[in-house]
């Protein structure tokens, strides 16, 4: 009966327990809820296993379908990863390559990879859009972009492949002659919001409602992280900002990096993620981008100088 599994299947069972319900999971997948319930149920038979609890309200993973879960995920993939291969062996270069960068990413490392982008395939354009938050996202979910190199947010859409690139340092700091900038010790939470904090917006919808790394009740709120430096650096307020774009300012004494409650000493490690529609990876050249910026994530060029 194993044999008899499917791709549809696992998706199905991967969709069911990412949105924790067979009806979102049905949204998700474009069937009903009644083809979802079936489907399930088929795989269960087929494994010889339980998937789900039905037993409460939402239907809830047992230990063997999170176990196999994970199995299932691995095969689909891995059928994902073969289809991009395949695509690119068999679809030719892109016409152009278009690509949103997160403005945490360090900008010089991105610069040398496309001069050796240029190199590889000199007769490719390259379109660079530099967005933050949800406006990375946006173009990849409207087919403007072939993926997005994403790291200032936590949450993503369905629909989407992931793919580990690396990890920028993230630190919060204020101008020298910023009154924190004189806190003895750990600033605690509560004297961080008797002052402005300065916080990058999201010029997409993709996380309205929601707040990362807001401390303060008082903000003022930047949709470009360079304004939000040049405030910093003024003495406006205070915030976090990527290590390499402040580093030469606390090492001048313009900037003070700050001891925060809750944020551990060094700063943050904010992970950085290629992101494009499950189903449509990027053609060769895309592919090409992704894997350079990995090898150079391994070589630890993403934390360098900006």
């Amino acid at each position: 009966m194993l044999d008899g599994v499917s791709l549809d299947q696992l998706r199905i069972f991967q969709a069911a327990a990412d949105e924790g319900s067979f009806s979102a999971a049905a949204r998700r997948v474009r069937r009903t809820q009644s083809a979802v319930s079936e489907t399930i149920a088929n795989l269960e038979a087929q494994l010889g296993v339980t998937l789900f609890d039905r037993s409460g309200r939402y239907p809830r993973l047992t230990t063997e379908g999170v176990l196999l879960l994970a199995d299932a995920r691995a095969i689909v993939a891995g059928v994902d990863g073969m289809k991009a291969r395949a695509k690119g062996m068999a679809g030719g270069l892109e016409a152009e390559l278009t690509a949103v960068i997160d403005v945490f990413f360090p900008i010089r490392v991105l610069a040398d990879t496309a001069r050796e982008f240029r190199a590889q395939f000199p007769a490719t354009p390259l379109r660079l859009y530099v967005e933050a938050l949800g406006a990375v996202i946006q173009p990849v979910l409207d087919q403007r972009a072939s993926f997005g190199l994403v790291g200032s947010l936590p949450t993503l859409p369905a629909g989407l492949t992931v793919e580990r690139i690396g990890t920028v340092e993230f630190v919060m700091v204020a101008a020298s002659d910023h009154p924190l900038a004189a806190h003895r010790g750990t600033i605690p939470r509560g004297v961080l919001a008797q002052h402005i904090q300065l916080v990058l917006t999201d010029r997409s919808e993709l996380s309205a409602g929601r707040e990362f790394g807001v401390m303060s009740p008082t903000t003022w709120r930047l949709a470009d992280l360079f304004a939000k430096h040049a405030f910093l650096v003024s003495g406006l307020g205070w915030g976090g900002m990527p290590l390499h774009t402040v580093c030469q300012d606390v090492a001048e004494g313009r900037l003070v990096e700050l001891a925060i409650e809750d944020v551990p000493p060094g700063g943050l490690s904010l992970p950085i993620s290629a992101v494009y529609r499950t189903a449509a990876p990027p053609g060769p050249a895309g592919r090409w981008m992704i894997e350079r910026l990995k090898r150079r994530s391994t070589d630890g060029e993403p934390d360098g100088d900006p």
